[in-house]
């Protein structure tokens, strides 16, 4: 049987049956800024009081209020830290973005989403319930939310992280194209706007960060922590762990599209292509 025939059905049954996940990438947060919890361009403005476990900071505007507990971290006010952790923001946002622009899904985010890259198209309100994260057991599930304009997260909204174990290496990144208006109840990783980025009080962020670009972070009585509160094998954020860095800082794990890439199933076709090549090489067909 001539070997470039038998290829052909293989290659289009791995089309139809073959992994629909893309290839993995890490992204990796610099150290700097990996240390702010809050981290604003034009100042960070609070009503007090708000809990801050991580650096927080800005630069160049060296303004960031007043009327905060730090439980780790300290003011970094247009400090070299500051300034290295705008350029890391900056970097970091590149990064993500280029794992885009995965599965475009509806701009309500309700109900439950398993690791991934996901756009999240323009709309007035982006989250009005609960989100549930489910990692599948693993702890270095990433997730990726990708919202080229704003993210609008209602009154009352929270979001749930489940199945990832230790949550070790867990990542999930909010990538905001213009502001991002934080109005629920709690949320979980890293919240990165080209502009601003405002909260209508009381949220909590128990692992991850709040960082804006271009423009400045208001805070009402929130809680904002990037040392991560732990997670349970049976779902959700357990008491009194400490996953240190790795939760939603450090390198964040694995990111892994939602949908094959063009560039995966190309290079997989000429592999097999080659495969079959130089099995008629080695082993002519009659």
């Amino acid at each position: 049987m001539n070997a470039m025939k038998l290829a052909m059905p293989i290659f289009l049954a791995a089309l139809a049956y073959g992994p629909s996940q893309g290839l993995a990438a890490v992204i990796t947060l610099g150290a700097d800024l990996a240390s702010f919890a809050v981290l604003g361009a034009e100042g960070v403005t609070n009503v007090p009081t708000s809990t801050i476990g991580g650096n927080l900071g800005s630069a160049p505007n060296p303004s960031v209020g007043g009327g905060y507990v730090f439980t780790a971290g300290s003011f970094q006010q247009n400090t070299g830290i500051a300034q290295q952790a705008q350029l890391d923001l900056d970097q970091a946002i590149l990064d993500i973005n280029a794992q885009g622009p995965g599965l475009t899904i509806g701009s309500n985010l309700t109900g439950t989403r398993l690791p991934g890259t996901y756009t999240v198209p323009a709309a007035a309100t982006n989250l009005t319930g609960t989100l549930i994260l489910d990692g599948q057991g693993s702890n270095s599930a990433v997730w990726i939310f990708l919202f080229p304009s704003t993210f609008i997260m209602s009154e009352g909204s929270d979001v749930t992280v489940t199945n990832v174990g230790n949550g070790a290496n867990v990542g999930i990144y909010w990538s905001v194209g213009s502001a991002a208006t934080l109005d629920g109840d709690t949320l979980a990783g890293n919240v990165f706007a080209n502009t601003l980025i405002s909260s209508n009080g009381g949220l909590t962020l128990g692992c991850g960060r709040l960082a804006s670009a271009t423009a400045q972070v208001t805070l009402i009585q929130d809680t904002i922590s990037l040392g991560c509160a732990g997670f349970e094998d049976s779902g959700g954020f357990a008491e009194g762990e400490d996953t240190g860095t790795g939760g939603t800082g450090g390198s964040g794990g694995q990111v892994v599209n939602s949908v094959p890439e063009p560039a995966t199933l190309l290079l997989f076709g000429f592999g097999l292509a080659g495969l079959f090549a130089s099995r008629k090489r080695l082993f002519p067909v009659a």
